[in-house]
């Protein structure tokens, strides 16, 4: 029983710290797909698939899973399930240390109860958090979908990010954001509009120059902004 306590503990460390973990006991095998994987499972709620190499997710990714360690693989883009119209019962994602470059809200549409998301590493660009608006005469026109509603901790860190993500304020539940070691140029008023969960902003060695000196005013439970090693010159 204490074994497959540390187990699970270990790998949800591993979404914060991006290392390959040990999946301890090799409990169970995952099985042959397009895509071959040796990911091992730790009664079927934890999936270790670091370091194999994946091109994509792996298609026999259980809906049951909890913890999915997808780092240091070599995967392109993100589709969530493979496209299977299920929720799952992910909470911590870890798809560090890939070859991602652009990725949507929209990919990650069936994980409802989703905490911890880990983009680090990546190459990523452009991280859009604002749903797509439905077609006009559709019955869901002029609705707001939102995406991710549990998520608490998103980070993208090492990427190729040249401003704040849009759309963090329909993030009902974040409470902090890693965006260090990127590109961004500026924070302006409204990057963190409406995240009234919000307390930790982590923006060290970006290319940050201007702030607007309202863009952190409504964030009534903020505890911490890391903005060191920017090139400050102004506050807008």
């Amino acid at each position: 029983v204490m074994d497959n306590i540390h187990l699970s503990v270990t790998a949800v460390l591993l979404l914060y710290f991006n290392r390959p973990g040990s999946a301890g006991t090799k409990s169970q095998q995952l099985l042959n797909t397009h895509h071959h994987t040796d990911c091992w499972w730790d009664e079927k709620l934890v999936a270790n698939c670091s370091f194999m190499g994946l091109p994509a997710v792996p298609e026999d990714l259980s809906l049951t899973a909890v913890t999915a360690d997808l780092s240091y693989n070599n995967i392109k883009t993100f589709l969530c399930t493979t496209g299977r119209n299920e929720d799952w019962m992910l909470k911590h994602l870890n798809l560090s240390n890939n070859l991602i470059s652009e990725i949507s809200i929209t990919a990650f549409r069936n994980l409802p109860i989703l905490e911890t998301l880990n983009l680090n590493g990546n190459s990523i660009s452009t991280l859009t958090l604002d749903p797509p608006t439905p077609p006009h005469g559709s019955k869901t026109f002029g609705e707001i979908n939102h995406f991710l509603p549990a998520l608490k901790v998103l980070s993208a860190e090492r990427n190729n990010l040249h401003a704040v993500p849009t759309g963090l304020g329909l993030l009902q539940s974040l409470q902090t954001v890693h965006l260090s070691f990127n590109g961004i140029l500026q924070i302006d008023l409204n990057d963190f509009h409406n995240c009234s969960q919000l307390k930790n902003i982590y923006l060290q060695s970006n290319k940050i120059a201007n702030i607007h000196p309202a863009a952190f005013k409504d964030l009534n439970k903020l505890q911490v902004v890391k903005q060191h090693y920017n090139s400050f010159s102004a506050l807008c």
